[in-house]
């Protein structure tokens, strides 16, 4: 064992001795949400019956009524879960389009609705032709060697990456580059979105307890300077795993002072402890997605997710940290309008977030919801532009970005570092 994996060692029990054993069947205790987000939402909403935090004897019956495989069913919009959980044969066959040629009305729109505005579907005809603007240079031979140091390092500690799991397209760039999001918490996750390449499964293997240590020891190798941290969601342990990422943290931390760390989490189901407990870890950027805009989101994302339960996770947590900086991301493509994407970036500024990024939804699998439209890179620069004239401390905007896009790391490693200075830190 090297000096440094010892030195972690040690970090490690130390960590595990300053925190409480939690026991993956026992109940959590929810506090009461936030009562400056109950007021805002009255106004933004004109549905005031939910609450931020759903209670987590409603979301357990929830789980219970509704595997991956029947969730799917049960919302009829599409052919699969998160994955590609595939549904009963006979009802899949009954939702397969009659044509590939022409997208009508009826293939993309929900007919209980008559605001004629779109709405994704699995199965709806895509549009023809990938643009060009998608096309990513393949890897040089000099960069194969780094692609393939980061490659080895994650399957020899037995780590799992959303680069590889989410399939992103960014993934040569940022291997190449020595750096990559780490993906806690195992492979699978509890929920089923609609545009997620993630396997899904209620049930997913415990998550490993020595991840924190593998993890720290893996960036500690690569040598760099920033390092997004990812999860599936699991619903299935009682804090959703936010001690699991507030250990890697502090391990991080350990190991590498200077290294600024991102974490980009689930919602917690709403726990506001759990949002508290990684928020005060000891991270620089908190980052939750909303996904999409309000009015898409009970097709795109699981019914446990929700958009003002994400936009009160992002402002609990800068509300017990106020010095982190936090981000969210959202997919283009699925059928928004201009005006619900800058609603989107009003509604997000209300609550602080300091960081957007904008990229194209790009699907997975025939299994996922079918692209509505490619937005353009002029119309990704536009709302680059719109952003930052909201405030926004930086907006990540183009047809390939993603939650944990490389270019966007230099920008806040520049910000961190300069507050860093500035109060002599």
């Amino acid at each position: 064992m090297s000096i440094l994996q010892l030195q972690i060692l040690v970090a490690a029990l130390a960590i595990a001795q300053s925190f409480p054993i939690v026991q993956h069947h026992s109940t959590p205790t929810h506090t009461s949400p936030p009562s400056s987000y109950a007021s805002r939402r009255r106004t933004f909403l004109s549905n005031k019956s939910a609450p931020l935090f759903s209670t987590l004897e409603e979301k357990t019956t929830q789980q219970q009524e509704q595997s991956p495989e029947n969730y799917v069913t049960a919302r009829g919009d599409g052919s699969s879960g998160g994955g590609g959980v595939p549904m009963k044969k006979s009802t899949r066959q009954s939702q397969e389009p009659t044509s590939i040629t022409t997208v009508s009305e009826s293939d993309v729109n929900d007919n209980d609705n008559d605001d004629q505005l779109v709405r994704p579907k699995v199965g709806a005809p895509m549009p023809i032709g990938r643009p060009s603007w998608f096309r990513v240079p393949a890897p040089s031979e000099s960069d194969k060697s780094r692609y393939v140091a980061v490659k080895e390092s994650l399957s020899t500690l037995s780590l799992n990456t959303v680069c590889e799991e989410a399939q992103c397209p960014n993934i040569g760039e940022c291997w190449n580059g020595g750096t990559g999001t780490i993906m806690l918490l195992g492979d699978t996750c509890t929920r089923g979105c609609m545009f997620c390449a993630v396997k899904t499964d209620g049930k997913p293997p415990e998550p490993d307890p020595f991840e924190p240590f593998k993890t720290a020891e893996a960036v500690t190798k690569w040598g760099v300077d920033y390092i997004v941290l990812t999860s599936v969601d699991r619903d299935d342990i009682p804090d959703g795993g936010a001690q699991h990422f507030a250990t890697t943290v502090e391990l991080l931390k350990h190991a590498k002072p200077s290294l600024l760390v991102e974490c980009l989490v689930s919602d917690f189901q709403g726990d506001p402890n759990s949002v508290a407990t990684l928020a005060k870890s000891g991270l620089d950027v908190y980052a939750h997605n909303v996904e999409t805009v309000e009015r898409l989101q009970k097709y795109v994302r699981d019914s446990r997710a929700g958009y003002w339960q994400s936009i009160g996770t992002l402002e609990h947590a800068k509300k017990v940290q106020p010095d982190l900086y936090t981000k969210t991301s959202v997919m283009l493509g699925l059928g928004e309008t201009e005006e619900e994407v800058i609603q989107t970036m009003k509604d997000l500024r209300s609550v602080d977030v300091d960081v957007v990024t904008f990229g194209q939804y790009l699907r997975p699998t025939e299994n996922h919801l079918s692209v509505v439209e490619y937005i353009t890179p002029e119309k990704f620069e536009y709302y680059k532009n719109v952003g930052e004239e909201m405030g926004f401390k930086y907006v990540a905007s183009g047809p390939l970005v993603r939650s944990s896009y490389k270019a966007g790391e230099f920008y806040l490693t520049h910000m961190i570092n300069s507050g860093r200075k500035e109060k002599g830190l």
